[in-house]
């Protein structure tokens, strides 16, 4: 799978996309592929503070319980209410279903964040 080169990812296998001062925020394909089934998701509720690498939820499936982390800091301005009734569209296509979006509070945190390509490589170091 080709991961989409303008996301950033974070080695607990999440994506963040900006725009403007807003990043969107899933989980990988990498990572939905290993849990499986998804059939509940927790999410933070709007205008909850996040801060970069501290867990803001949960993704749950048969197999598991992985934790969703926030690939950077700021203020949740939306959460996907969509993915309650039908969070299995995180298995459909990752790279599409946001969880989050968050007003970046230090946008120079994504510097810190992997490339596609790092991402790519990491994930084929770890099988």
């Amino acid at each position: 799978m080709a991961y989409p080169k303008d996301y950033k990812y974070t080695k607990e296998h999440e994506w963040i996309q900006v725009q403007g001062n807003v990043g969107t925020v899933g989980i990988t394909d990498h990572a939905q592929a290993a849990l499986g089934d998804i059939d509940f998701v927790e999410l933070p509720k709007v205008g909850a503070p996040v801060t970069a690498g501290s867990s803001v939820g949960s993704v749950e499936s048969v197999k598991d319980v992985s934790e969703l982390y926030a690939p950077a800091s700021g203020k949740v301005t939306a959460v996907n209410e969509e993915l309650n009734q039908s969070p299995e569209d995180i298995n459909k296509n990752a790279q599409t279903a946001w969880m989050i979006k968050i007003e970046l509070s230090y946008p120079k945190e994504l510097d810190g964040l992997l490339t596609a390509e790092q991402y790519e490589a990491y994930i084929a170091e770890e099988k």
